[in-house]
């Protein structure tokens, strides 16, 4: 298998993690770029092994509107800074891919200048589609032309005109001679043209071995861009969709299904790029209505056919909602220090850490053939070869009947054991949550060495040990007492302080009801319990 088929990957918005200005004045270079160096080690941490930059180079705005294919954005630093940094990346064993924006220029790139100045004479005006110097623009140039999204702002190339697509073949080898990159993700590629990507991937074959092309794809028959002709592989929004709208409609079918139809279409040696938000879609805490669904989400990310991905930041559980039309708040600045405790505290955190290591031993999550093993609204149960994986996304804790070959297995997530005997076994999942099996072979002995600790990410309850509900005032006292507060941020605290903080200025507001200590004890997203806290 080709690097990428059997990579986690990492997706950065550089101008917004690296807190750069919204509009670029092209003046002296800042170096944010150099920020991200200790994120290296966070992604070593997670188990990515790909990483997805970008937008990177000079543009005057979010990055897409490009000013300069060959310069790195003033706002980000320099192409030494770059070249810097992908060297460091690949020494910490992690590929780099970089956004490739083709369809459009912005309205500073040299052609376009030159376009503006000279109109009918530029030898540029056949470099954008459908130039008509009798119409005009929101700018009043003077004369019109094809944008992409109805934005003037990102004039659209004419990729049928064999200068353009040389001069984008050159940009590629330039940007692999310059930096070493490993692959190129395509912009808005359902709108480019077919020819056009097909000399992408002949100069993409001719430039490295095993470089990727993987394209922004929305709708549609996916093998039309993802084929041995054209790209790599694309984006899979559709499974995107099902994955968050499965678990807030109860409708495993849907997830199913779409895995179905999606591998009915699909050669065998393609392997789509999975992910459950990024930089245009708000974020997957936000869209789940239960927030305890992020679990079993994840599990499907990582254990269904494709590549998996982690958008910056979601492995902290942080919100981001598209408001006013602005996508400014999916694209946030992080400080990596203020999350420096979240490998221990941040149980979305510890999941994405969990899930890094499982898909780093056992590659049937990346090769592996998918085989369906029970379904209903609830609960979801198939095999990539021998691991099988099962998510539960009811409010209760299910017992399931499964054929699985005979053996003993061991659950990564939660630990627990099975014996399937005659090939026939149960398991018990518990609300909302997940699990992932594997034979007890050597391999499990590697598993538990790279993990290097034994504790689940969420101790299961079985039935038959559970306790007596205590009294209101026993309650009262387990929930308070033995939690040591410190005197520090609460950023900085860990799940359990917080809410032993939130309930006890519960308690100083008024009687506190049992239903209000049960939804502090049932939240552990550690920033919702950090807002909670600073909300009093």
């Amino acid at each position: 298998m080709a690097w990428y088929e059997q990579s986690v990957f990492y997706h950065i918005y550089p101008l917004g993690l690296t807190g750069a200005p919204k509009h670029n004045d092209y003046s002296e270079p800042v170096h944010r770029l150099r920020l991200l160096y200790p994120w290296i080690g966070h992604l070593q941490k997670l188990g990515v092994t790909g990483l997805y930059l970008g937008p990177l180079f000079e543009s005057v705005g979010h990055g897409y509107e490009t000013t300069d294919y060959r310069k790195v954005d003033t706002r980000l630093g320099d192409n030494a800074d770059l070249k810097d940094f992908v060297s460091a990346c690949h020494e910490a064993g992690i590929r780099v891919i970089l956004d490739g924006v083709f369809n459009h220029t912005g309205r500073d790139f040299f052609a376009f200048r030159d376009l503006q100045e000279k109109r009918e004479n530029s030898p540029y005006r056949d470099w954008y589609c459908n130039v008509n110097f009798y119409g005009n623009n929101e700018y009043n140039d003077g004369f019109s032309y094809d944008n992409w999204g109805g934005h003037d702002l990102l004039v659209k190339l004419n990729q049928c005109n064999p200068e353009v697509r040389d001069y984008i073949c050159d940009v590629i080898r330039f940007w692999v001679d310059a930096f070493d990159i490993d692959g190129i993700r395509l912009d808005a590629a359902d709108v480019l043209d077919f020819e056009f990507m097909k000399a992408l991937r002949r100069t993409a074959n001719e430039i490295k071995e095993d470089f990727w092309l993987m394209g922004e794809v929305i709708h549609g028959d996916y093998s039309r861009w993802a084929n041995g002709d054209t790209l790599h592989s694309v984006t899979d929004y559709a499974l995107h969709k099902a994955l968050y709208s499965g678990h807030n409609d109860r409708n495993y079918f849907e997830i199913a299904h779409t895995v179905k139809r999606t591998g009915s279409i699909l050669p065998a040696n393609i392997h789509l790029y999975n992910f459950v938000d990024n930089h245009d879609v708000e974020r997957i805490i936000t869209k789940l209505h239960n927030k305890a669904h992020y679990l079993p989400v994840h599990i499907l990310l990582y254990a269904l056919p494709g590549i998996p991905s982690i958008y910056y930041g979601s492995e902290f559980g942080i919100e981001g909602r598209k408001e006013w039309g602005s996508d400014d708040s999916l694209r946030p600045y992080i400080d990596l220090q203020e999350h420096i405790h979240d490998y221990e505290t941040n149980e979305c955190t510890r999941l994405i850490v969990r899930l890094g290591k499982i898909y780093a031993v056992y590659k049937e999550l990346a090769w592996g053939d998918y085989r369906e093993l029970l379904l209903t609204t609830g609960q979801y149960v198939f095999a990539r070869d021998g691991v099988v994986i099962a998510v539960n996304n009811a409010d209760q804790q299910v017992q399931l009947s499964l054929d699985m070959p005979e053996g003993e297995y061991e659950g990564l997530i939660n630990g627990m054991h099975v014996n399937a005997q005659g090939g026939r076994t149960q398991i018990t999942l518990d609300p909302c949550s997940g699990e992932i099996f594997v034979p007890l072979d050597d391999r499990f002995e590697e598993y538990r060495k790279l993990l290097g600790e034994k504790q689940p990410i969420r101790e299961p309850v079985r039935k038959e040990e559970r306790k007596p509900a205590h009294t209101e005032n026993e309650n009262k006292a387990k929930d308070t007492a033995d939690v040591q507060i410190p005197d520090i941020p609460y950023e900085q605290m860990g799940v359990e302080q917080l809410q032993a903080v939130i309930l006890a200025k519960m308690e100083r507001n008024g009687n506190v009801t049992e239903k209000m200590r049960r939804e502090v004890k049932e939240n552990i997203w550690h920033d919702s319990l950090v807002n909670w806290a600073k909300s009093f």
